[in-house]
């Protein structure tokens, strides 16, 4: 059988027919790309069968035409037989067509995409990055086998199945971007879609060096899956925009309020942590008093948690006086919740809602003379090695504003202390719809603040609670997305101000804390707490008088079993 031989190609006649795999059918058009460019004697009796195939679809082969011949691989040269012959004579670039440009560009490894204008600028720079890698040696010169000095792609960053392919290692690569090979049609086996890598001299083993120079849809799809690799393990906290992004696994989980959480931060906020934000702890000889409050959204529910120890909150903080807002519980279960007090705080008062069971409920629980405890020193250990010997003493005690109309909800709660009245409130929420909104501003807020004034005529006067407000733009993680939600109203706000602010009661953490992000309340249904997305809505608000004795106003973020966390005030005596 007569055997027509060419340099570098057979075309034989006796070869069986059979179908060839889509990888076979690229590998021959190539082939008959580049024989065309390097023999004009043959790629006249190629024409006809290229013209004839230029518009079917690779998914066969018709078996009465080409069961008569096929073309086969001679060398390992020939495989790049097409980009050598565009180095030498890139205007042939510009008479190919863009089906023929991709078939080039995927067999030497450069992504397929974009328009023709952006395939004939990669294989111009794939061109020019082989004549740089060859540059100073001869391993290119005519008629040569060899390949330029390549590294072959790692088995194991490639999909299974997959043959390493051979890339051009490239010098400079401080002056060049790296390109991951994109796909849009994931049905297609032969092409998958490969996650970006930073590439390094040493490696270059899943990236297609290029120049600089690319399509802007490639970039911006590298850029997208790079940010998702390069900051696994990172958090990107805050944008000058105020967008605050935490990817993947970057978050801090186990003291999430250390991640400055707001959609619209300004200059020189930063995040509350009171592990560095607190002052060091004053010493048992000094005359003070440390009051702590908490939402605990159900005390039943809250002291069957196996998360919670009332003797280590107490253990820990040490506190003189407890109030608590939204216990839910009946009058009928006041002397069970007694009997459960840890010993030292014997002195409670309770106020429940009557109006709607299980609902709201306010309460405060202060320390008695412990030095009169049969077994001082052994609570002393048992609650905290300085515990101070000191009763806070309660005066009076008095449920409710003293209006039928507010009472009934069990909401307010107030105790005469010698050099104060501390009240622990849990003022309305203004509700879906925001149908008690106007009940809320109008008359609640301000019964509440005269209430106030009427106490202040003969002590200074503490306030302190879920006060249902977050009163600045800082105070919540998304302002501007809450405008119309309870608690954040222009109407609520402006009567948290007008009815407590500007008549003479002082926030005493953010006196303390001017451009400081803290929440104290995050939603279940969000998961808020992981993220830190919160508001803050629970306060110390102190008569002005004693504004300047507060040693220290803070939050216990990390303190769990509620949708709300504890906050704490120090009182110098």
């Amino acid at each position: 059988m007569p055997v027509i031989r060419a340099p570098s190609i057979f075309l034989t006649c006796a070869l069986p027919s059979r179908k060839l795999r889509i990888g076979e059918l690229l590998f021959l058009k190539l082939k008959e790309i580049g024989s065309e460019m390097r023999h004009p004697n043959l790629s006249a009796s190629l024409s006809t069968n290229s013209e004839r195939q230029k518009d079917k679809k690779l998914k066969g082969v018709d078996r009465t035409r080409e069961s008569g011949k096929s073309i086969v691989e001679d060398d390992s040269t020939d495989s790049c037989i097409g980009i050598e012959t565009i180095r030498s004579d890139p205007s042939r670039l510009d008479s190919m067509t863009v089906k023929e440009l991709r078939t080039l560009t995927r067999n030497v490894g450069i992504p397929g995409k974009g328009t023709k204008k952006d395939l004939i600028s990669a294989l111009k720079d794939y061109s020019i990055t082989l004549e740089n890698a060859s540059a100073g040696s001869n391993s290119l010169s005519e008629g040569s086998n060899t390949m330029p000095a390549a590294k072959p792609i790692q088995p194991e960053s490639l999909p299974s199945k997959r043959k390493p392919k051979f890339l051009p290692i490239e010098e400079d690569a401080e002056n060049m971007t790296t390109v991951s090979e994109i796909t849009e049609n994931k049905g297609k086996r032969s092409r998958r879609k490969q996650h970006p890598v930073e590439s390094t001299n040493e490696d270059y083993s899943s990236t297609v060096i290029t120049k600089k120079k690319m399509s802007a849809k490639a970039k911006k799809v590298q850029d997208t899956k790079r940010s998702r690799s390069s900051n696994e393990d990172s958090s990107i906290i805050q944008s000058d925009k105020g967008v605050m992004d935490q990817v993947g696994l970057s978050l801090n989980h186990a003291e999430p309020w250390t991640i400055l959480a707001h959609k619209k931060p300004q200059a020189g906020w930063i995040p509350y942590n009171p592990k560095t934000m607190r002052p060091p702890p004053l010493t048992p000889d000094t005359n003070f008093v440390k009051l702590t409050s908490w939402n605990v959204n159900g005390l039943r529910a809250l002291l069957k948690l196996e998360s919670f120890s009332a003797l280590q909150l107490a253990q820990k903080e040490d506190f003189d006086v407890l109030c608590l807002q939204e216990t839910k519980i009946q009058e009928k279960d006041v002397e069970e919740i007694k009997q459960s007090l840890i010993e030292g705080y014997d002195n409670s008062f309770w106020t429940c809602s009557v109006s709607k069971l299980g609902y709201s409920g306010t309460a405060i629980i202060s320390r008695h003379d412990m030095t009169q405890t049969s077994d001082w020193h052994a609570l002393c250990k048992q609650l905290s090695d300085s515990c101070r010997k000191v009763e806070i003493k309660p005066i009076s005690v008095k449920y409710g504003l003293g209006i039928p109309d507010h009472d009934g909800e069990g909401r307010l709660v107030t105790v005469e202390f010698d050099s104060f009245y501390l009240i622990s409130g849990y003022v309305p929420n203004s509700g879906d719809g925001l149908r008690r909104l106007t009940y809320r501003v109008k008359e609640w807020d301000p019964s509440l603040s005269n209430y106030m004034k009427d106490l202040e005529k003969c002590k200074p006067v503490i306030l302190t609670g879920d006060l249902n407000c977050a009163h600045q733009e800082i105070d919540i993680f998304n302002p501007a997305g809450n405008r119309r939600s309870a608690g954040f109203t222009d109407e609520e706000r402006q009567s948290f101000e007008s009815n407590f602010l500007l008549r003479g009661f002082v926030d005493t953490f953010r006196k303390q804390h001017p451009g400081v992000v803290a929440y104290t309340y995050w939603g279940y249904r969000h998961g808020g707490r992981k993220t830190n997305k919160g508001w803050r809505l629970d306060y110390f608000l102190v008569s002005e008088s004693i504004a300047d004795k507060v040693y220290d106003s803070y939050v216990l973020p990390d303190v769990i079993g509620s949708d709300h966390c504890p906050i704490g005030l120090i009182l110098k005596l």
